[in-house]
């Protein structure tokens, strides 16, 4: 297992804070999205890995600007219905009538 420096990684990226953003996209894409890698894993942790596949260039920053295939934008209209049947109005909420004075002074 060769060691990763920044130094290798800095030619795929712009700068130190950018390979930040992009190292722990693809970590994450890796450990919890279940994404396959693009490197042999040799047993590392999904951080090595995301640095390994920014190293060799299989991993740029366009990860940090593309849309989840699952994602669906919602249109306006269709968030305006949600909050409007979301919403109670006085009228629709239950309310006590009984009196609870009177059955306690029954069951004395």
């Amino acid at each position: 297992m060769a060691r990763i420096t920044v130094e290798d990684c800095l030619e795929n990226v712009e700068n130190r804070f950018e390979l930040v953003m992009v190292g722990s996209k693809r970590a994450r894409q890796i450990a919890v999205e279940g994404k396959p890698a693009l490197v042999p894993e040799e047993n590392d942790k999904p951080t090595v890995i995301a640095l390994r596949e920014i190293e060799e260039g299989l991993v740029n920053a366009d990860i940090l600007t593309e849309v989840p295939k699952d994602f669906d934008i919602l249109d306006e209209n269709s968030l305006e219905t949600e909050a409007d049947t979301s919403e109670t109005s006085e009228d629709d909420v239950p309310t006590d009538t009984s009196d609870d004075s009177e059955s306690e002074t029954d069951s004395e």
